[in-house]
């Protein structure tokens, strides 16, 4: 478990595609939570954007926000900001617009440290899902900073202060990057994952997290089973921010199931490194996920036989069987 965040207590991510397995960090061994990695320029030819739903309204009369630039080059930094106990929020910055924003702020203290640090303003707050641990520093952030609160349009009334409201499919623009926004329910019924295809970043909330999903508080198998399958149709160098540190705990749960998975094995050894010492497990990738999450893998024999689930039981039915057991593991 982490410990309660201070401003020190942060990971620096430039935004980056990972080929290959498994994140490997070059410097992590020696500057604790920071994450070194090569970053350079990120091309993207823009599609047409949708105008953010209600935007007049919600903004008091301002424009609604849209883009119709054609093209368009900037960077993007990516800070791991810990919360509570085993949240993550993370800081958005468009080093060529200037453009601050975060994600899933639980608390406002540990966000401030880290503004305050990089003497940056606040200009967006965008949230996953509704519940306290992932909005309880909206208010605090949006009255500081005059920020603007970014949302599902099926949770407005759940999340505190929002300003704009978001749909599926809906594009916009987070300074000079494209996000789409993805409807991503089982954990709740109003969740939403935001997705930067530019620089290969998906922001999951308590969706997917690192080798498991959320639990099934307001939805069923059968939509959090389409919910991981929109996000794993993305390219496997998808990096995965997720909103807790679960992964050496899920790593456990995994093996019981596939202990002869080489892959798993691999990665649960490397998962095990890091929070010996403390660090941090997130980004993950797409591919490890795939290779390793047990909810991505409700065909492998192996996790069948682990939980007694007939082979003829459909993928939302073993989806099912293996939250149950997780969630009594």
């Amino acid at each position: 478990m982490l410990a309660k965040a201070s401003s020190s207590a942060m990971a620096y991510l430039p935004c980056t595609r990972v080929k290959g397995g498994f994140c490997t960090l070059s410097g992590i061994r020696h500057n604790f939570c920071r994450k070194q990695f090569l970053y350079g320029f990120v091309t993207f030819l823009s599609r047409p954007f949708k105008m953010l739903r209600g935007g007049t309204r919600l903004l008091g009369g301002v424009t609604p926000f849209s883009c119709s630039t054609s093209y368009m080059s900037s960077t993007l930094q990516i800070e791991l900001v810990p919360c509570l106990a085993d949240n993550y929020a993370y800081l958005l910055h468009d080093v060529t617009t200037g453009t601050v924003g975060v994600v899933d702020p639980s608390e406002a203290l540990p966000v401030i440290n880290v503004l305050n640090k990089k003497d940056r303003n606040l200009t967006y707050i965008l949230n996953t899902h509704h519940h306290h641990d992932h909005t309880g520093g909206n208010t605090e952030l949006k009255a500081r900073y005059g920020a603007k609160v970014i949302g599902s349009n099926s949770d407005k009334e759940r999340i505190p202060g929002i300003d704009i409201t978001l749909k599926d499919g809906d594009r916009w623009m987070f300074g000079g990057h494209e996000v789409l926004v993805m409807e991503t329910p089982g954990h709740t019924q109003g969740h939403v994952s935001y997705y930067f295809p530019g620089c290969g970043a998906i922001f999951t909330g308590d969706t997917l997290f690192s080798l498991s999903c959320g639990k099934l508080f307001e939805g069923t198998p059968e939509q959090m089973l389409s919910s991981l399958q929109k996000i794993v149709s993305l390219p496997d160098d998808t990096n995965v921010y997720c909103g807790h540190e679960y992964t050496l705990s899920n790593s456990k749960f995994a093996l019981s199931l596939e202990p002869k998975n080489v892959a798993l094995q691999s990665y649960a050894a490397h998962v095990a490194q890091l929070r010996s010492k403390g660090l941090p497990t997130i980004p993950t990738t797409l591919k490890t996920e795939k290779l390793c999450n047990p909810f991505l893998r409700t065909s492998s024999l192996e996790i069948r036989k682990a939980l007694d689930i007939s082979d003829i039981a459909d993928d939302a039915e073993t989806l099912g069987a293996i939250r149950r057991a997780k969630d009594s593991w």
